[in-house]
């Protein structure tokens, strides 16, 4: 990563950074949560409906399989992350990952035009959505290691935020496109009274369905000030390692764990806040279409709420980490999304805190609505601060393999909330009850939070 070398050099280059963020945030705002997350469930309740299943059921098993795709896909970015991160640690050459994990998103995203709305290619649309999810993911473990090469430790942070908030920012016009011009509503049109472009026919989805090669366009188009600005030149005198020695190095570096208590028990934190965040990103959708029955319009519009209070939260998160360091930021955002996971899990369309409400009662939308503001700021804040707080824990020279340790305990157990969501989902059978774990994730991690140096170590 190229080192400070005035304020002309360095601003450009960290435009260049940021705009990773932005091409790559639709692919979690409209396809994880807000449009295609929302559209899969629907197709796989219909199909578990055809299938001659009662609809609580048929939601039920929609859910688990949503949350079993998340679970693989979390398993295989967390078994490869860390020996990726070793790899180009010790070869350097870190953009010609980048240019692979973006044709491999670009191609993943594409495919889900071919979802069928009535369930019958699943398991097709699990695995292009898989494909591209992993290499978004990939590609931000290598861009998080480049954030010590971009300034001071004292401003890291600020640049962090305002990444986050400017990656929202991109969410959000993205998701504006979408509902616009593409998703259709009930009556085929889109949510401003239009049919949807380029003649894409309603019945069919295709408008909902078109929002795969959206993203993959979109990202496209938008890495290329990634690549035109942000340089990564190879470490000099490295010498080429085998993936056997990068496993070697890996081993040695979860070995060097023993010595840091406050790496290690900020891995071991931020590895289930992670973990539930992803569940509350993953299945919020999911539960305002199960839970509340909004269709994909109605979670689109909460999704941009979602996104604009994520990318002003992320800012003045941004802020107060300069401020007050990343760790009061984390703490604080833990106990908001605490309160806000304890509301989702005791309201129904019928009840509120077991007091009943009156069918028409839009109560239940209102306080949803509140809550995707508070998921999408504190969630926004929580991110940004903790890539700064483990930038307090690596250095320059280690940080690729430092954020693919970061990101195999984050991706290693990624499965674990989506796992523990399909479980209590199926014994209760209850897509409400479901959501649970998170909670539970969240107050351990606060346990955890306790033995974490607030300054880091950068043994």
């Amino acid at each position: 990563m190229a080192q400070y070398r005035g304020p002309r050099r360095i601003s450009k280059e960290i435009w260049g950074w940021w705009f990773f963020d932005w091409a790559s945030q639709p692919y979690h705002t409209l396809l994880v949560t807000f449009v295609f997350g929302p559209f899969f469930a629907f197709a796989a309740t219909q199909h578990f409906l055809d299938a001659g299943l009662d609809t609580e059921a048929a939601k039920a098993q929609a859910q688990a399989m949503w949350s079993g795709c998340l679970s693989a896909i979390g398993l295989a970015i967390g078994l490869s992350a860390p020996f990726l991160g070793a790899l180009a640690d010790a070869n350097g050459h870190r953009m010609r990952w980048m240019a692979v994990f973006s044709l491999a998103c670009t191609i993943g995203a594409a495919g889900l035009w071919y979802t069928a709305p009535d369930g019958s290619n699943l398991w097709f649309a699990m695995a292009s959505f898989g494909v591209g999810f992993i290499a978004v993911e990939f590609a931000a473990i290598f861009t998080n290691s480049q954030l010590p090469g971009l300034a001071s430790r004292e401003k890291v942070g600020e640049i962090s935020g305002s990444g986050f908030a400017f990656g929202y920012l991109g969410g959000v016009i993205a998701l504006f496109i979408a509902l616009l011009l593409f998703v259709e509503q009930g009556n085929g049109k889109t949510i401003i009274g239009l049919d949807p472009v380029f003649d894409l026919e309603p019945a069919s989805k295709e408008g909902t369905r078109a929002i795969g090669p959206f993203v993959a366009i979109w990202f496209a188009v938008f890495m290329v000030p990634y690549f035109m600005w942000v340089r990564d030149s190879p470490r000099e005198g490295a010498k080429p390692v085998s993936f056997s020695q990068a496993i070697l190095n890996v081993g040695k570096t979860i070995k060097g764990l023993r010595g840091r208590k406050s790496l290690t028990s900020y891995l071991g934190a931020s590895m289930l806040y992670r973990d539930a965040l992803n569940g509350i990103y993953g299945f919020g959708g999911v539960y305002a279409g199960l839970v509340l029955g909004w269709d994909i319009t109605q979670i689109g519009i909460f999704g941009v709420i979602a996104a604009i209070s994520s990318a002003l939260l992320s800012w003045l998160g941004g802020r107060a980490d300069r401020r007050f360091g990343p760790k009061p930021v984390i703490l604080m955002s833990i106990v908001a999304l605490c309160l806000v996971c304890l509301t989702i899990i005791c309201m129904s369309r019928q009840q509120l805190f077991g007091f009943a409400l009156p069918p028409e009662s839009m109560l239940p939308d209102v306080i949803f609505f509140a809550c995707g503001i508070v998921i999408g700021g504190f969630g926004g804040a929580l991110q940004a601060a903790s890539r700064t707080l483990m930038v307090r824990h690596t250095t320059t020279e280690t940080a690729t393999e430092a954020f693919g340790l970061y990101g195999l305990t984050g991706r290693a157990t990624a499965f674990l909330a989506p796992a523990l969501i399909t479980l209590v989902t199926i014994i209760t059978e209850n897509a409400r009850i479901g959501l649970t774990p998170v909670l539970a994730l969240f107050l351990l991690s606060l346990l955890l939070l306790r033995w974490v140096d607030a300054a880091g170590d950068q043994a």
